[in-house]
């Protein structure tokens, strides 16, 4: 139960992630790259902080140390700049969906043989996703940023893939935020006038989602992600596009469509068919 309730919470860190991106970035409040830059480096100060006060002396090397960092560059950008155009709800949709895809062949690729039970919700929930999303559907995605969340949605598969190996989940997520969070401050500082619409708000929600939704949140991640399977782990992650509809449709009025509530409700009913016993 107690492990249930971890994951349960790191999901809910996760959806918290769309929903405060959104705010920001789809509100205007800031750039997508500014967000995810200023994102990196609160996550990295507030974990910096706790290694140096819980472990005293912080580590940046390890296994798994370069996949990891590159994984969050990549998923941090492209979920920023993916949320310009598509809704919280939506967004994450696509993102766990491709989270799902890349976890499930590193899993497999890693020797992990999932049960046909497993198989059958991961097929479930992923045609939830494919179901809203195919063309036709009565959805409008804009293909470039969507496309965006893909590339995201592949870098924080390799993210969680990689935190499998950690020994300490606070020094790894540590180590991942320092080590890409000044790669996002020189990309944000080489764009001219980057932070120029920038306003109190939009800053304050980017350090809200890097030092709370990212950081704390990621370092819980980390812990849960050894004591689960992988392909437990990548489909658990499809409940977060339904937490992040919730949370879009009560805190930004991105009320979402029988289509969407539908999907939702069939990703939900293949993670059940995945993760639940008999």
């Amino acid at each position: 139960m107690r492990l249930f309730l971890l994951t349960a919470l790191t999901m809910t860190a996760f959806a918290a992630n769309s929903i405060l991106n959104r705010a920001a970035v789809g509100g205007g409040d800031i750039g997508a790259i500014p967000f995810g830059a200023v994102r990196l480096a609160a996550g990295a100060c507030v974990l910096l902080a706790l290694v140096l006060l819980l472990r005293r002396k912080p580590v940046f090397g390890g296994p798994g140390r370069v996949p990891g960092v590159a994984g969050l560059f990549v998923y941090v950008f492209g979920f920023s700049w993916a949320y310009q155009a598509l809704d919280a709800g939506l967004g994450a949709l696509i993102l766990f969906g491709c989270v799902q895809i890349t976890m499930f062949c590193g899993a497999i690729m890693g020797g992990e043989t999932p049960p046909r039970a497993r198989w059958a919700g991961a097929i479930v929930a992923l045609g939830g996703l494919a179901w809203l999303l195919w063309p036709g559907a009565g959805v409008t995605v804009s293909l470039p940023h969507a496309a965006a969340m893909v590339a995201a949605g592949i870098g924080w598969g390799g993210y969680s893939l990689a935190g499998r190996a950690t020994a300490d989940p606070l020094v790894a997520t540590m180590a991942n935020f320092a080590l890409a969070a000044p790669a996002g401050l020189l990309l944000a500082g080489a764009l001219p006038g980057s932070f120029e619409p920038a306003t109190p708000l939009g800053l304050a929600l980017a350090v809200l989602s890097g030092a709370v939704a990212s950081g704390m949140g990621y370092a819980l991640w980390y812990s849960v992600l050894p004591r689960i399977p992988g392909t437990v782990a990548a489909i658990a992650q499809l409940s977060v596009p339904v937490i992040a509809m919730a949370g879009g449709a009560a805190l930004l009025g991105e009320v979402p469509d029988a289509d969407a509530v539908l999907a939702g409700a069939i990703v939900l009913g293949g993670i059940g068919l995945s993760v639940l016993r008999r």
